[in-house]
């Protein structure tokens, strides 16, 4: 029998105060969001790490344009084939095995990393990160919001933007101040952290009501609601669940089976599929690159540090106020914000590309991607991946999760791919107009398609959806 966590032998029936039930709900969504650091990590390691290993006088190993591109692009590709099998894989191990397992692929990478004498070392590298942060993307929010009570679920489930934007910002220090083979050591050591604290989280109470352990169930369910939870409605409701979810095998068809799902996977494909088109990883993975492109080449190692910083700080915020703003008011005003931001960037290269004078203005590209990154934390970062975990029932969550993930990272590999020869071809003014362009058909998709869940039951969601 597996053991639910630290807290089996016997702690488990002493009185959990109602500070203690929501404390335990946040550190195990904390200990599961490291994974999302690292997936953080992985994400920007490129954009301080490929200007090193482009310098022609680096004693580790020099690769060419083409080289870094790939090097790049290998995490979405790598992150498409990891989020198929994961939530099938959760669903038989378990969502602590599972994310457990996740941490061995993780480092795997950054040891290649670490070594790397070879560039087909650094291809391998970014595809295993990749893959492991694919499964990261379906496994963590699945996790996180089958442990939440329903006034902590959103608050909780903005704890993965929060985390990966925890990651962004510590690699982008980490580029200013540590060599090559130092970053790749600290980014490795975070899922060592990983283990050292997600190993004595309980399992999902869900998973375990599904796999027929219910005692198990009910031990966990206490650490995460308390003594003085009537734990009775909420275990019979997830027998039920379980009952209904073992009675069919679902496929990719049974997402359009009725009208409420088909409208839930528009919600949730769309928002996923905006959050890119965003040009948000393009964003993250070039920053030095663009403030170097803007001229500000003394400047850009700091601002990108400060513009991660602020999407960490928005994230926080945006755990703070999403149960209680909603949902569907925080992506609009995102993605309005997001269309105003790159406007005026656009605007600044159409005249720095044109010879003319921005000395006046030399302010706005850091103020501008500043301004991009707290609306993409407040709203299309976090968001989307809350409503995968929101919209569906259980037994098609998987499917769902793992649908909506792969799309994601292929728009990752999209975007960043041809980001570069977006701006060669097109210019830099013209390829931020088009995400600007897109950000205004989500304003109008976010305020006519996607539902409000907030502060609404999983069951009062699904009769809204059907209605």
């Amino acid at each position: 029998m597996e053991s639910t966590g630290m807290f089996e032998n016997g702690s488990g029936s002493h009185q959990i105060s109602q500070e203690s039930k929501k404390l335990w709900q946040f550190l195990a969504a904390c200990s599961a969001s490291i994974l999302a650091v690292g997936a953080g990590t992985a994400l920007a390691w490129t954009s301080p790490v490929l200007p090193i290993l482009q310098d022609k006088n680096n004693d580790i190993l020099f690769i060419n344009e083409e080289e870094a591109s790939w090097i790049g692009a290998f995490l979405p590709v790598g992150a498409i084939v990891g989020a198929l099998p994961a939530g099938t894989i959760a669903d038989k191990l378990g969502r602590k095995k599972a994310l457990l397992l996740l941490a061995l692929p993780f480092i795997l990478s950054w040891m290649l990393i670490v070594l790397v004498n070879a560039v087909w070392m650094l291809y391998t590298a970014r595809f295993l990160v990749g893959a492991a942060v694919g499964a990261v993307c379906v496994i963590v929010p699945t996790y996180i919001a089958e442990i939440s009570s329903p006034s902590t679920r959103g608050s909780l489930g903005a704890m993965f933007q929060l985390f990966l934007a925890s990651g962004i910002v510590l690699t982008f220090i980490l580029g200013t101040i540590a060599s090559y083979r130092i970053i790749g050591i600290v980014c490795g050591i975070i899922e060592i952290i990983f283990v050292a604290t997600f190993i004595f989280m309980p399992e999902s109470p869900s998973w375990l009501v599904s796999e027929g352990r219910k005692p198990e169930a009910t031990m966990a369910l206490k650490i995460f609601r308390g003594n003085n939870y009537n734990l009775t409605n909420e275990i019979s409701e997830m027998q039920e669940e379980a009952e209904k979810t073992a009675s069919k095998k679902s496929s990719i068809f049974d997402l359009i089976r009725t009208a409420g799902r088909r409208r839930a996977i528009l919600a949730s494909l769309g928002c996923m599929i905006f959050q890119q088109l965003s040009g948000i990883n393009a964003v993250v993975f070039y920053t030095v690159q663009i403030f170097k492109a803007a001229k500000m080449d003394d400047f850009a190692g700091p601002a990108a540090i400060a513009v991660a910083f602020v999407q960490v700080i928005m994230a926080g915020v945006a755990a703070l106020i999403v149960d209680k703003a909603g949902r569907k008011p925080l992506l609009i005003v995102s993605s309005t914000l997001m269309a105003i931001s790159l406007t005026a960037l656009g605007y600044f290269f159409k005249l720095s590309d044109a010879k003319e004078d921005t000395s006046s203005i030399s302010w706005l590209p850091l103020v501008s991607l500043v301004l991009f990154m707290i609306a993409f934390s407040v709203g299309l970062g976090p968001i989307p991946w809350m409503l995968t975990g929101e919209l569906f029932t259980s037994d098609i969550k998987a499917v769902a999760s793992s649908l909506a993930v792969m799309v994601n990272w292929f728009l990752v590999f999209l975007v960043t791919k041809t980001f570069a020869s977006m701006k060669d071809s097109l210019g830099s003014a013209v390829t931020f107009w088009i995400f600007a362009g897109i950000m205004v058909v989500a304003t109008f998709f976010e305020y006519f398609i996607v539902p409000e869940t907030k502060g609404k039951t999983l069951e009062q969601i699904q009769n809204e959806l059907n209605h």
